[in-house]
């Protein structure tokens, strides 16, 4: 057994906004994943620029949902009144990337996002910054390609009126 330690930043980002608010905002943002699409590509055995051109067009922002679990509902039988939804939130043409130099970003991809409510029912976003998580791995393109998704979640934000910066992965170049 190989066992890698490594250190990455978990992002609280405060939305500023109501829960329902920004769920519903960036669930638009952010589209649901077409498997059919993605199955009929694969059917057909199409060309990888297949794949790209149909992401493109789910992805408006770079970034798909590919799965949405509302834990809300289940934690509010034991009482509990915050809201919270996990998702599995990234771009399969992006992971590739990664994927061709180690099959180990895929314990990455797609990454893992939490938004849960906060004391007065505001929407907070949570991440593990991209680039510290695929950092992890030791590979320099890997990281690169990372620090791109830090810009492209960054960006996913803006356009929803959050402005944050990302914090820069030490040892590695952020622009």
């Amino acid at each position: 057994m190989d066992v890698t330690s490594h250190v990455m930043n978990r992002l609280d980002i405060s939305t500023g906004m109501k829960f329902e608010e920004f769920r519903s905002r960036f669930e638009e943002a952010a589209p649901s994943f077409d498997a059919d699409v993605v199955e009929r590509l694969v059917q057909r055995a199409a060309p990888w620029e297949d794949m790209q051109a149909a992401v493109r067009e789910m992805a408006p922002h770079a970034l798909i949902r590919y799965v949405t679990i509302d834990a809300g509902p289940v934690m509010a039988l034991a009482g509990n009144r915050t809201q919270a939804v996990e998702y599995l939130l990234g771009n399969h043409v992006i992971a590739e990337t990664m994927f061709r130099h180690d099959p180990h970003a895929m314990l990455y991809a797609p990454l893992r996002v939490l938004l849960y409510s906060n004391a007065v029912g505001e929407a907070v976003f949570s991440i593990d910054q991209p680039s510290t998580v695929f950092g992890s791995l030791g590979i320099d393109e890997v990281t690169e390609i990372a620090l791109g998704l830090d810009d492209k979640v960054a960006a996913l934000l803006a356009f929803l009126l959050v402005v944050v910066a990302f914090p820069p992965q030490s040892g590695t170049r952020h622009g």
